[in-house]
């Protein structure tokens, strides 16, 4: 056994060799999540060039375009085959002046403007306007089609399905890495890339895409609403450096109540979505208008740091979340408290998990106005549904607690759990889940983690303002006894052996003295050679 136990610590430290001590990360701007306004949600396959040319009109008159939304997404529609050159042919019923001539008038607006393929053979709208968009997806096609899209046509977005590269059981990885590669032999250097897997592909899709969507399409339904915003509140770890989890398009102007809408655009807003609208924008509500233009969440959105906000206060199905605002563990930042309860509530926001100590300005970003300044806690109450946004403004404390939800799990893909659910497949590699949890801390824990070198996770931004010793308390939970190890900045690895709880859903702690450093620090758990234990959260304090 104690063999055993070395070759775990042995085999931890050379993986975590590679891997230095994290300085203070997003010191530079990135390009933020796109704005913009989508054709799909509204108008599906029933597209034209009057249609595209007529919502970038709109986008200008009711002044979007102004407060950020550029791009202009033409999705499945505007195919009529394959020639027998292995070109596309374009529908010239809909699109009797061609491609590159609505790509030029968003142009000539000073908008953007973004095209619409499939990784597989067909794209997704053959799945239910049989026989349409047959054959002409990327699959056998991937440098011809990206060069006519974005160096003859001159497009800028590009988004991809996969409904014919599940119809063709393509390995997703490899297939949506063959088309990046494919755009990056293009001219044109600035296309957007957007994966439309319908879940988090896996952590590989961080290293050639700009976003991501990480659920399944968005309805004008408050359950389907409630879905999404949760299950991103456990992928933030994977927003950041210009690369950003996409929450799908926004339905704000489609038919959701406006306390829904609040919630829906807030929501976005914190975790740093890009902002695609998806309605016809010659037909919403003022208040929906006036929602999309919101000038402090669209700031919210497309802040300079561009990453996400994980849950710091949970209370019922109310939610506080909290991100860094302009500069990392700075004086401001933003938080959203969202009731997805279908009851009010009222909350007392402490301000103390919020990061801050003493008093601090909280300015109210749906009113545009400052509150009255607070210290230890604020009162809110929300209705069923709804959503407060703000800014706040103060002296910073040291964090303390560090839910599993915002730590980076190298192995962690969602893509063998759907294929696992709905068709019974065995997973093609070990990876590890994400699971809710009333017994959670806030709600969510990770299981199936360790087993092999790659099945790791690290929190990266473990920030401190004294250098010393410090006490790490790992919350956990295992029906038997299981092992990991702990590694610090990369030049600590420390085992910590025997772990058990007696049963997979009773937690307990586990503590470990370790020194850390002055700034921002990273801490890893792994077992490369069996199981870990379940995690939940990690506890930092000062000795």
């Amino acid at each position: 056994m104690r063999n055993h136990l070395f070759l775990i610590v042995a085999a931890a430290l050379l993986v975590f060799a590679c891997t230095p001590k994290q300085e203070e990360p997003l010191t530079r701007d990135f390009d933020p999540p796109i704005m913009g306004w989508s054709s799909w949600n509204h108008f599906h396959t029933d597209i034209s060039e009057e249609v595209i040319c007529g919502q970038a009109d709109a986008l200008i008159s009711l002044g979007l375009a102004d407060a950020g939304y550029k791009y202009v997404n033409i999705d499945d529609g505007f195919t009529d085959g394959r020639g027998a050159d292995g070109r596309i042919i374009i529908d010239t019923v809909k699109f009797p002046n061609g491609m590159k001539a609505i790509a030029d008038y968003c142009h000539s607006k000073g908008l953007k403007a973004g095209m619409y393929s499939d990784a597989g053979d067909n794209t997704c709208a053959s799945l239910n306007v049989k026989p349409y968009g047959l054959g002409v997806g990327l699959y056998g096609h991937e440098v011809e089609d990206c060069k006519m899209m974005f160096d003859e046509w001159g497009y800028d977005f590009f988004k991809v399905d996969n409904c014919g590269g599940r119809h063709l059981d393509l390995n997703e990885q490899e297939q949506f890495t063959k088309i990046a590669e494919a755009i990056a032999q293009c001219e044109n250097k600035n296309v957007n890339f957007n994966v439309c897997r319908w879940v988090f592909p896996g952590t590989w899709v961080i290293d050639i895409a700009d976003s991501w969507r990480t659920t399944h399409d968005i309805w004008v339904n408050w359950e389907t609403l409630k879905t999404i915003i949760k299950e991103n509140m456990y992928l933030v770890a994977y927003t950041g450096n210009g690369h950003y989890n996409d929450m799908d398009m926004l339905e704000i102007g489609m038919g959701f109540k406006p306390e829904e809408e609040r919630t829906h655009m807030a929501c976005w807003c914190i975790q740093s979505s890009p902002l695609v609208v998806g309605c016809d924008l010659n037909n919403m509500p003022d208040y929906s208008i006036e929602f999309l233009k919101n000038p402090d969440l669209i700031a919210m959105d497309q802040d300079r740091l561009g990453i996400a906000a994980p849950v710091v206060q949970k209370e019922g199905e109310t939610y506080v979340m909290a991100k860094d605002m302009e500069r990392r563990n700075g004086p401001k930042r933003a938080v959203v408290v969202a009731n997805l309860g279908d009851e009010e509530i009222t909350i007392n926001v402490d301000v103390t998990a919020l990061g801050f100590k003493g008093k601090v300005d909280v300015y109210d970003c749906f009113k545009h106005e400052n509150r009255p300044e607070l210290s230890d806690a604020f009162s809110l109450t929300i209705a069923p549904h709804d959503s407060e946004a703000f800014f706040v403004s103060g002296k910073r404390t040291d964090k303390s607690v560090y839910q599993v939800e915002e730590a980076f799990l190298n192995a962690y893909t969602e893509i063998n759990e759907q294929d696992y659910e709905a068709y019974r497949r065995p997973y093609e590699i070990p990876s590890p889940r994400i699971r809710e949890s009333a017994a959670a801390d806030m709600g969510f824990y990770a299981t199936e983690l360790g087993g092999w070198e790659e099945n790791w996770l690290e929190w990266r931004n473990v920030y401190v303002s004294k250098a010393g010793d410090y006490a790490l308390s790992f919350r956990y939970a295992c029906k038997d006894a299981r092992n990991m190890v702990v590694s610090v900045n990369g030049a600590e690895a420390s085992l910590l052996g025997s772990l058990n709880t007696g049963s997979d859903l009773e937690w307990q702690d586990v503590n470990i003295k370790v020194k850390l450093e002055k700034g921002f620090n990273t801490i890893r758990l792994s077992n490369p050679a069996s199981q870990m234990p379940d995690i939940d959260c990690m506890t930092v304090k000062k000795m």
